[in-house]
């Protein structure tokens, strides 16, 4: 019950050397390949999936926008398998790092919107001044677009840490109550460890969903640009 809250969130190291660039790359090995010409059922049902999340993603996206298509998948599979992985014990989840999320968020925001300006500069332009607007509100509403076209990037980091850090700091919490309670109570003790279960499964779709959220939204970004 000592243990520090936030342990779980601070990066690990190996005899003093920092470890959070090998968990970084370990998911991408437990996604698996195959070299024959039939494919397994595991395999087969992967392959489904990116499929089905790579058209809905790029259903709306002209001929240029879908070159982004390989990396935007990438990107999904990769969060949703940290945000996964974060949830074993003992495990830490690179996702709840505001540096890492906006490490991923910057550069992506970035190429869409200098692929927005490169193609299509006059549309670019435009979001900054919305047809029809008053001319002594224009200098306004050029700062407030501005503002808000330069948010964009930390919005998606903190969208992603806020939603993984609260999830683990909740089933933290009811983890450790669940042990206190085990030695004084028994019959509350499996009602609280019933909501830790329906929690976990809880985390289970949020991790996938904000993988999903997050690609979308780089999408979203990418289609305003193309």
């Amino acid at each position: 019950m000592n243990e520090n809250l936030f342990a779980s969130f601070i990066a690990p190291t190996i005899l003093g050397l920092p470890a959070a660039v090998l968990i970084i790359l370990f998911p991408p090995l437990l996604i698996p390949t195959s070299k024959y010409l039939i494919n397994n059922r595991l395999i087969t049902t992967q392959q489904w999936l990116i499929k089905l999340t790579s058209k809905q993603m790029m259903t709306m996206h002209n001929t240029k926008g879908r070159t982004w298509s390989l990396m935007l998948v990438s990107l999904i599979i990769f969060i949703a398998t940290t945000n996964l992985l974060g949830l074993l014990p003992h495990s830490f989840t690179p996702t709840t790092q505001l540096s890492m999320n906006l490490a991923m968020a910057i550069p992506l925001w970035a190429g869409a919107v200098i692929m927005g300006f490169r193609s299509k500069i006059k549309n670019a332009l435009a979001h900054f001044l919305p047809q029809g607007t008053p001319t002594p509100l224009i200098p306004m509403l050029v700062i407030i677009e501005t503002i808000s076209l330069l948010i964009q990037p930390m919005a998606l980091a903190v969208r992603l840490t806020a939603n993984i850090t609260a999830g683990h700091l909740l089933m933290h919490l009811i983890g450790s109550a669940t042990l206190a309670m085990s030695t004084i109570n028994l019959p509350s003790t499996l009602i609280i460890f019933t909501i830790l279960i329906l929690l976990t499964i809880l985390e289970i779709a949020v991790a996938l969903i904000q993988a999903y959220v997050f690609t979308l939204l780089v999408s979203l970004y990418l289609h305003d640009s193309t």
